[in-house]
């Protein structure tokens, strides 16, 4: 995150009308991830769309950047248009969004300097912040200050970061941080912030003899998890472009297809999907996540590093064994009528109450409750749905969708919230699939 960041350009123009409130939903591919697992993806103001997101394959978006000034005010955030549509976008994929505050900016980082060192400033700066998270609907900051000195700088970097976490954990949102991959400068963000983050995003990039490579990268984490990071909150930070010379990943694979596979090209190297998985298999046992800089400059399909890293944390299975509620239309949950598991029993939507005949787990493409499957009783729009014995029939295999909906097998048709009603003892049936609230389902 260095060169790109000086290309801030003026706020964009904001959407025509606010985004109407989405129901929050986790696809199977992003459900995949191994628990408290956080795949992150900072997404730029100038550059991609926000359409052209991978959303199912991620947990968090960093959207950068905004820009402080020395009083704590902040300038203008650019392109409000896209940041809006990444939340409405993001929140329908169960998807967290972070507004990014720093960047390189050529590295000046006066304004930080000024507004940490002085405790009014701060608490505008902290004031500023949680308007903006109550404006845009966001879900939290990460600060990308590069980078405060050991010292005096670093005390004021501490003071500024436990005030605002204080404020954003108060009201349930999150706190993140860029750091430094390793070294002296590392020491200007103390031990003492560790405790008031989230999680810091290790920009385990733009050093290394290959850049990035697997070994220096890994060291990049442990030296933050010797200072006493827990691993939980050590994000392995990864490159979608090469250096020395600063070339996007998806151009190096549309010069050669088979540079996908490679770290080096032509003098340039980067991290190609070998590598990119092997980072990944290891963050899942000793870190906390993979950060990747930055969104727009991956490929899709095959040849993604985005994809690369959900095939290696998930073990490429979109629908692994997962338990808990399924929350629905109206909030309901979904609900075996009267915890009965006898062949045949209605499945319905209830008000949540954390009872068996709500607990549901998903083995493959099933969906289980009470020792059976939920189960199509016909193929046809307004076939209900039933607890029955596990057969492995088409009937009872169900894809989750990116868009929330939870497909059968046998049918093509969606899970429905018949009406579309929430009541207490809605049945549930097959219908065609619309991509309406009444059928859209979160597994929790």
């Amino acid at each position: 995150m260095r060169s790109l960041r000086s290309r801030l350009g003026a706020a964009g123009l904001a959407l025509a009308a606010a985004a109407a409130t989405m129901t929050v939903i986790t696809p199977a591919a992003q459900a995949a991830y191994p628990a408290g697992f956080k795949s992150v993806g900072y997404m730029p103001s100038w550059s991609g769309a926000a359409s052209a997101i991978q959303y199912s394959k991620l947990t968090h978006i960093n959207y950068a950047f905004v820009l402080p000034n020395g009083n704590g005010t902040l300038q203008g955030i650019p392109d409000t248009g896209k940041l809006q549509q990444i939340v409405s976008l993001g929140h329908q994929n169960g998807v967290k969004v972070s507004l990014a505050v720093g960047g390189w900016n050529d590295g000046n980082d006066s304004a930080f300097e000024q507004l940490a060192g002085n405790s009014g400033a701060r608490t505008t700066f902290v004031n500023s912040l949680i308007n903006v998270v109550n404006q845009y609907n966001l879900d939290g900051i990460d600060i990308d200050w590069e980078y405060p000195d050991p010292g005096t700088s670093g005390n004021n970097y501490t003071a500024l970061m436990q005030q605002l976490s204080t404020a954003l954990h108060q009201r349930g949102k999150i706190l993140t941080a860029a750091v430094v991959s390793e070294g002296g400068t590392a020491n200007g963000v103390q031990p003492a912030v560790f405790n008031a983050v989230d999680w810091l995003n290790i920009m385990a990039y733009d050093g290394g003899s290959p850049h990035a490579n697997y070994d220096w990268s890994i060291n990049s984490v442990n030296f933050w998890k010797g200072r006493g990071l827990p691993a939980g909150k050590a994000v392995l930070g990864v490159p979608f472009y090469s250096r020395p010379t600063y070339i996007a990943y998806k151009d190096l694979v549309a010069q050669d297809p088979a540079n996908a596979n490679r770290d080096c090209y032509n003098g340039n190297c980067y991290n190609g999907i070998p590598t990119i998985k092997r980072k990944t298999t290891w963050a899942v046992s000793n870190a906390g996540g993979i950060m990747n800089w930055e969104l727009s400059q991956d490929t899709t399909g095959s040849t993604s590093l985005l994809n690369a890293i959900w095939e290696a944390a998930s073990g490429g299975n979109p629908n692994p064994p997962t338990g808990g509620t399924i929350t629905g239309f109206g909030g309901k949950c979904v609900d075996v009528a009267g915890a009965n598991s006898a062949n045949g029993t209605a499945v319905q939507l209830w008000t949540c109450n954390g009872t068996t005949a709500q607990s549901w787990s998903r083995e493959g493409n099933t969906v289980r409750a009470l020792g059976k499957c939920l189960d199509a009783s016909g193929t046809a729009n307004g076939a209900v749905t039933q607890l029955w014995d596990c057969s492995g029939a088409g009937n009872q295999q169900w894809t989750a969708e990116a868009n929330g909906q939870l497909r059968n097998a046998a049918s093509g048709r969606c899970l429905d919230a018949t009406g579309p009603s929430s009541a207490d003892g809605t049945r549930l049936q097959l219908w065609d699939c619309a991509g309406t609230a009444n059928q859209q389902w979160h597994f929790n």
